[in-house]
């Protein structure tokens, strides 16, 4: 399908794109966590990828590892773009809905994620996008070298690192 879609077959490219979508969606939406940017970005991703395959330019060895890094390039680009920190307004809450249970319970779930979405963020890039892809998304580690086009042993070391340094800004940080 990878090599029908480097020439430009609309099936295979129709086909990468129910296959990839929801998980570059993810992938984008578990850093930025906002469903609409997140969106847009994956849509972005996409065409990015069309226009390079028309003009020859697309992924040389590993198909899976260049789609995301494309991903991961526009979330640094939003990143960059942004002016001012986002923060979620409290008197907006009609993701919560009232059946969940324990609406004390499912605001503190809410704030836990964002703190934990801060805390990534306070990462380097490497080490939030490992995050993201071993814990968020459930990559394994071989899957994540082959994603960042780094061996197992050095997404092992970032792991590590990633991980003590989550620990040391989600101890150190008020709440």
């Amino acid at each position: 399908m990878v090599e029908r879609a480097a020439i430009c077959d609309p099936d295979a490219i129709a086909s990468l794109y129910d296959l990839y979508a929801p998980k570059i969606f993810n992938y984008i939406y578990h850093r930025l966590s906002d469903p609409n940017v997140a969106e847009d970005l994956t849509a972005q991703v996409f065409l990015r990828m069309v226009e390079a395959i028309d003009s020859d330019k697309g992924w040389r060895t590993s198909f899976s590892g260049w789609i995301y890094r494309i991903a991961h390039n526009l979330v640094v680009d939003h990143y960059r773009k942004r002016s001012r920190a986002e923060f979620a307004n409290i008197d907006e809450t009609p993701n919560i809905p009232a059946r969940r249970g324990d609406p004390f319970q499912t605001t503190a779930a809410l704030l836990d994620s964002d703190e934990l979405l801060r805390a990534i963020n306070m990462l380097t890039e490497e080490q939030a996008q490992v995050i993201t892809l071993r814990f968020l998304e459930s990559y394994s580690i071989t899957e994540v070298a082959e994603i960042m086009d780094k061996s197992e042993g050095s997404i092992k070391a970032l792991q590590y690192r990633a991980v003590s340094s989550l620990r040391r800004i989600m101890t150190s940080t008020p709440t």
